[in-house]
This record gives structure tokens, sequence and C-alpha cells, in this order.
């Protein structure tokens, strides 16, 4: 069951632990989030609020009536400076107001409830809404120029992966409903640049005709909000933990075009 804003508002903690004591779940999943990394930087109060301060509210409302939560958070609570894939145990250091909220909201929930658990993820892609892959994709068929950084490396993942992954690990918590949470790190295999992901995505819908994107550094595409230049994830933990191995993001990406068509269909991307 999926809620609106028009029962749990993110902008209004307060309302969230009537909202979980109406429907009293058996695991709440927030996929929510401010995920505006650019604004954040201006409004820094109203990224706090609705990636940490009503994070926070939700796990106590979970644990309060003995539910698990499942929070995710972001790559962005590094700082890019390392170049082997971060564990989960790695030093956090955001470079941007977002990275800082979404880090405040993790650590409320691990600290509200050793059952809840956090799932750091990376470079969400998806076949709907508004992402990197679709505004790449209206650009191309738009005819415009794409110029995209070439210096910033991570990991593109499929939002249908990650939803197939998270199913698999509630029906092992309903399982064994006493076994304790924590923070997992949750991403594709291997690392891409912005540029080489735009490009793949682009030879995969258009094949031999896709345009071409031009290579650029990050100082010749300025934003108000930093991004770590490095920020691939280590799944290791999540493998050893629930025998999870995601697909190479070559592989999700071959996926996310064939959603372009219709929908999903169930079943481990």
């Amino acid at each position: 069951m999926g809620l609106g804003r028009e029962e749990a508002d993110l902008l209004r903690p307060d309302t969230l632990g009537d909202a979980v004591e109406r429907y009293l779940p058996e695991v709440v999943i927030n996929a929510a989030a401010d995920t505006a990394v650019d604004r954040a930087e201006a409004e820094f109060a109203a990224a706090w609020r609705a990636n940490a301060v009503a994070p926070a509210a939700l796990a106590e409302a979970c644990r309060d009536r003995g539910i698990r939560l499942i929070h995710f958070s972001t790559d962005y609570v590094f700082d890019g400076s390392q170049r082997t894939p971060y564990l989960e145990s790695d030093p956090t250091a955001p470079v941007n107001a977002y990275g800082r909220a979404k880090l405040g909201g993790e650590e409320s929930v691990l600290n509200a409830d050793p059952k809840h658990l956090v799932f750091r993820l990376s470079w969400v892609y998806s076949a709907r809404g508004r992402n990197f892959a679709l505004t790449m994709l209206r650009l191309a068929r738009e005819g415009k120029p794409i110029r995209v950084v070439d210096d910033q490396i991570g990991s593109p993942t499929n939002a249908r992966c990650i939803a197939d992954s998270i199913a698999e690990i509630v029906g092992h918590f309903l399982a064994l409903p006493e076994e304790p949470g924590g923070l997992f790190h949750l991403s594709a295999a291997g690392q891409t640049s912005w540029a080489g992901f735009a490009q793949s995505l682009l030879n995969e819908v258009f094949g031999g005709v896709a345009p071409t994107v031009e290579p650029i550094p990050t100082s010749a595409y300025p934003t108000p909000a930093a991004r770590p230049a490095y920020s691939v994830l280590s799944n290791e933990k999540v493998q050893r933990r629930f025998g999870i191995r995601l697909p190479a993001w070559e592989d999700q990406l071959a996926l996310w075009a064939e959603d372009l068509n219709g929908p999903s269909l169930p079943g481990h991307c």
C-alpha cells in the first residue's frame, strides 16, 4: 500500500505517526525524500526537515508500534576522495547540504531502533518520473546538444532493481521478525561516469543512430552544490547478509530500455 502526501507529508513530520497508526503495517518503506540537490544549498531548512526530521519522526513512530522501517539514503554522504568502492564503515563527509541532510536522516533512523534498515543508493534512475536518464532521452529527441560531466564516477542503478531487491529483503524479515537491521549499500555492480552513462543509454535506445555525448569536466558545468568525484558503493555486505547481487549497471540499463515501452513485469531484475 502506497501513501501520498495527503496522508503522509514529510513537511509535517508530526502527522506521520497518525499515518502509521491508521494502517499498522508489518513493514514501512520510506522512499520519499527531497532530492533537489542544488536547491538544498539555498533552502537547507526545508531539506533538513524532509530528509532528517521526517525520517526521525517516522522511525520513532514505527519503533513505538513494533514496526520495522526501511529507509533510503544516498552515496552523497561521502566526499568522493576515495578511489575504491565505499564500505558502510567508511567515514562520511558530505560535500553538500543535501548529503548532510540525508546523513542526519539515516543516523536518526538507525538510532531509533536496531531493527530499522537504511539502504544507501547510487545514481537512481527509472523509466518513469523525472530523472537523469529520461532527461538525456528528451534532449536527444529534441535534437539538442548533450554535454555531460565525465569526471564524476558512480554506479547508475535502476529503480526497478532496487524495488525487486527490497521485496526479497522484506520477505526475509517477515520470516525472521526478530533479526536486527542495520546499514547497507545497494547499487549496481560496476562503475562509469555521467557522460559514459549518458552515451550508453542513448546507444541502448537509438542504436547506430544515437547522438554523441560531449564529455566535459565538472568545472565546465558549475552548480550550486558540489558533487563527490567518486561515489561507488561496495555491495559486499548486502550480498553476504541477504544473498542480493544486483546486475551490472549495463545490464540494468537494458532493462530500463525495455521498460520504456510499458510497465515492468514482476520478478527480480
